[in-house]
């Protein structure tokens, strides 16, 4: 197996659980939280940092300038004058990088979507359910009433929705900012395990054919 399967996902579509369900029945690493120890541990920075600026947006004009000296490589003066939300960022951005080269794996979150956008083998999911299955989902996990948990569900949404498409050319949840869109809603976890390993296997049937090609 090549595939390296990316989740985006809708606060309380479980798409943490439908990719670790994923991951274990293919074997595979599966990467969370877990990306944060990793960034942590390849950049140097503290994992405490990596967790406070977790998928949170930013509203500083210098990223543009930063991403220009980035993509002509970055000199550690540019690392030092960053903001450290792009500290944060970049070395999550490197540290995706490396586990694409490690083999296939399943990541959440955080643009992994966008830093392997020119790998062969990525496969971009986007996991979402309809408002009330999610309520329901997120109000029973943490003990919420319903208006508390739409207020948690609506609040996380606009918090990925900003970080996503600040920092990709693509529009978080948009069909077409990924490869397969799936409404857990409607073919709950199993049901879309299900259909994310079928999706796989086509995948790996593409790619196969692709290498015999070349």
């Amino acid at each position: 197996m090549k595939t390296i399967i990316t989740i985006g996902r809708e606060f309380g579509s479980a798409g943490h659980t439908i990719g670790e369900m994923l991951a274990k029945e293919l074997n595979i690493p599966f990467y969370d939280k877990e990306l944060l120890e990793r960034a942590a541990k390849d950049s140097g920075l503290c994992k405490e940092i990596f967790e406070n600026q977790d998928e949170k947006p930013t509203n500083s004009f210098l990223y543009s300038l930063v991403m220009d000296s980035y993509s002509f490589g970055y000199s550690s003066s540019v690392m030092n004058d960053m903001p450290l939300n792009q500290k944060v960022f970049l070395a999550q951005f490197e540290s995706i990088k490396k586990l694409a080269t490690e083999g296939p794996c399943v990541i959440i979150g955080r643009c992994a979507d966008y830093a392997l956008e020119d790998c062969d083998e990525l496969l971009s999911v986007f996991i979402h359910a309809d408002l009330d299955t999610r309520v329901k989902r997120i109000a029973s996990l943490y003990d919420l009433t319903p208006s508390k948990a739409k207020d948690r569900i609506r609040k996380n949404d606009k918090s990925r929705a900003s970080y996503y498409n600040y920092y990709t050319n693509k529009e978080w949840g948009s069909v077409d900012s990924y490869d397969l869109s799936i409404d857990s809603g409607i073919y709950g976890i199993e049901g879309t395990v299900a259909l994310l390993k079928a999706a796989i296997d086509v995948k790996e049937h593409q790619l196969g054919r692709k290498i015999t090609e070349n």
